[in-house]
């Protein structure tokens, strides 16, 4: 859980990251929803399956990536 990873600050570092990429992905074109973290521990099955399902369903709504398009279109 968020402040509780065993390598210490781990996770509270890597909250920062995603925020930051999230900022990144937005000023090249690509919708920072296509990323998140979820914090969760190894005994969370059922939380791991719905981070998965929530992921899979953005993803198909959002679908193929800007960036592979353009690429594409070249």
């Amino acid at each position: 859980m968020e402040g509780e990873c065993h390598f210490l600050e781990g996770n509270v570092r890597a909250k920062r990251w995603v925020r930051y990429t999230k900022k990144l992905l937005k000023e090249i074109g690509v919708e920072p929803e296509r990323l998140e973290m979820f914090n969760m521990s190894s005994s969370m099955a059922t939380s791991f399956v719905a981070a998965v399902e929530e992921m899979t369903r953005r993803a198909r709504e959002l679908g193929p990536s800007p960036l592979k398009v353009k690429k594409e279109a070249a």
